[in-house]
């Protein structure tokens, strides 16, 4: 068994073992193994929807049982394909006159189905978590995706049930150390996991030519023109604008930028981006391409990557797929970016919020001869093999799990 871990520990390296490979974790008396249950608001897209999902093959693959709560959408038949079970509650609503025959389906939902240990991955969903876990005494566990935006008390206060849970998961040590100072949690509950990549879908040797073709006819990009790519949903802080002024500092058709990412949910934002790139003399060069289904073709269509949050992001999931895909980052210096790019070995950090020095770093990106591109990319993917991959994360997290059980005298064990 995976011994539990401390805060701030850093993965155990172990790139050869199988994402499949969690033998160690199953019960010892053959039987069933302990429930889970996570709690999120939706099942749509993200790095938090992708960490459930993976984080619920694992529980699966131990020989436990998962379940998971959240509004729904498209991931559930994903979710349902790898043997875990989806339950439909309204855990998002902001609305106070739902919570209430919310928290009541929870409590009875705790007990019917016999759950053993309660896993938050959001402050609504938590509130209401913590509260049912509690009325059926069972373990609450959360892990702090989102940005700790602690600025104000009532701020503070929202997030405070996220820092609540008999362990605390934290996906970088950024985060650790913002929960640490801003809300006053005990180290011996925090746990640090980084987030994981799929080592077999995010792997440059398994996409082959056609996948890659399918994408350049579909987005029309022209032949031996660099590519430049920024993967994330329209939100002003993800620093859309501040690339497209970066851009206009670069030569004129030397490059073709996609913005990769759902621009469904703001059509407003995405329109005024699009004029700013009009406005700015890159408009011919800017396309937005909205999600698409094969994110590790779509990276190895790039030649550079980039992450431009204006503030610091918790992990940055982006940045450990791009260079396992063997990809360079240009990325903001600050947040988990710091713990994910080697600069001037994996990718470059630049000043956050300072569109010359991105349009420096994105010059620098492009001018790399082939070379030193080649060693870039092997020390990239080797990196996040090493650190970052998806067996890691869910290994330690059902180590957390484990520990918090065992201390409960869990008998599914």
């Amino acid at each position: 068994m995976t011994e539990p871990l401390e805060a701030g520990a850093t993965a155990a390296p172990d790139p050869n073992i199988s994402d499949e490979d969690f033998e160690a974790f199953r019960p010892g008396h053959g039987g069933m193994g302990p429930t889970v249950l996570q709690m999120l608001p939706a099942l749509v897209s993200g790095g938090v929807e992708r960490g459930t999902v993976d984080m619920s093959r694992a529980i699966v693959q131990a020989g436990w049982r998962s379940l998971v709560v959240s509004r729904g959408g498209p991931m559930v038949r994903e979710l349902e394909r790898i043997g875990a079970t989806h339950i439909e509650l309204p855990v998002h609503s902001k609305n106070p006159l739902h919570w209430r025959a919310t928290f009541d389906s929870l409590v009875d939902l705790i007990h019917r189905e016999r759950v053993d240990l309660v896993h938050a991955r959001s402050r609504i969903p938590a509130w209401l978590g913590i509260k049912a876990a509690a009325r059926n005494r069972v373990p609450f566990v959360t892990t702090f995706h989102q940005r700790p935006a602690a600025s104000n008390a009532l701020k503070r206060a929202y997030n405070s049930v996220m820092v609540r849970g008999e362990r605390v998961i934290a996906i970088s040590h950024y985060i650790a150390e913002r929960l640490l100072a801003d809300y006053g949690l005990d180290a011996a509950r925090l746990r640090v996991i980084p987030r994981g990549v799929d080592l077999e879908l995010f792997d440059p040797d398994k996409v082959p030519a056609e996948r890659m073709i399918r994408l350049v006819n579909k987005w029309r990009l022209p032949d031996g023109v660099p590519v430049i790519m920024m993967p994330g949903r329209i939100t002003a802080w993800k620093g859309h604008k501040l690339l497209i002024d970066a851009l206009a500092q670069l030569e004129r058709g030397s490059f073709r930028c996609l913005m990769v990412g759902d621009d469904t949910a703001r059509p407003d934002a995405k329109k005024a981006l699009e004029a700013h790139a009009h406005a700015s003399g890159v408009g011919g060069y800017v396309h937005f391409v909205g999600r698409t289904d094969d994110m590790p073709a779509a990276y190895k269509l790039a030649n550079v990557v980039v992450s431009a949050s204006l503030d610091p992001e918790p992990f940055g999931r982006v940045m450990i797929e791009a260079q396992a895909m063997g990809r360079p980052i240009v990325a903001a210096d600050h947040g988990g970016a710091r713990e994910t790019v080697l600069p001037g070995e994996t990718g470059w950090l630049v000043q956050p919020g300072d569109a010359g020095a991105l349009a420096a770093g994105l010059r620098t990106a492009l001018s790399v001869d082939e070379d030193a591109r080649a060693a870039l990319s092997a020390k990239a993917i080797a990196h996040v093999r090493r650190n970052f991959s998806r067996y890691q994360m869910c290994a330690r997290t059902l180590s957390v799990y484990t520990e918090v059980l065992a201390a409960r005298g869990c008998e599914r064990l």
